[in-house]
């Protein structure tokens, strides 16, 4: 599998739609599609429109694969880029809440 960044623009309204979503995103990818997709993080990022939008990372073996988990879960695939390699300085950082 190749690693893959995932953009998703203006996806949501608020963070329960978004919860909701991504319940559903990994069941399908866990049970249904585990085999070509693998979901890894994501970044929710508050869009210009106050709408909820996502930098997802993944693990897939093509973008026609992402293409299609984003499709059976029904969100956007806006932009799929293949990882060329990774470079980590430090860990992301716990928010608040999960450091406590």
């Amino acid at each position: 599998m190749q690693l893959f960044v995932i953009r998703r623009r203006n996806a949501w309204k608020n963070a329960q739609e978004l919860e909701a979503t991504a319940s559903v995103s990994a069941r399908i990818g866990n049970e249904e599609m585990s085999d070509k997709v693998r979901w890894i993080r994501s970044y929710v990022v508050q869009e210009e429109d106050g709408s909820l939008g996502t930098v997802c990372i993944y693990q897939a073996v093509s973008p026609e694969a992402i293409r299609e988990h984003a499709q059976r879960v029904g969100m956007p695939a806006n932009e799929i880029t293949p990882v060329a390699r990774t470079v980590v300085i430090r860990d992301d950082p716990q928010e608040a809440s999960q450091a406590a």
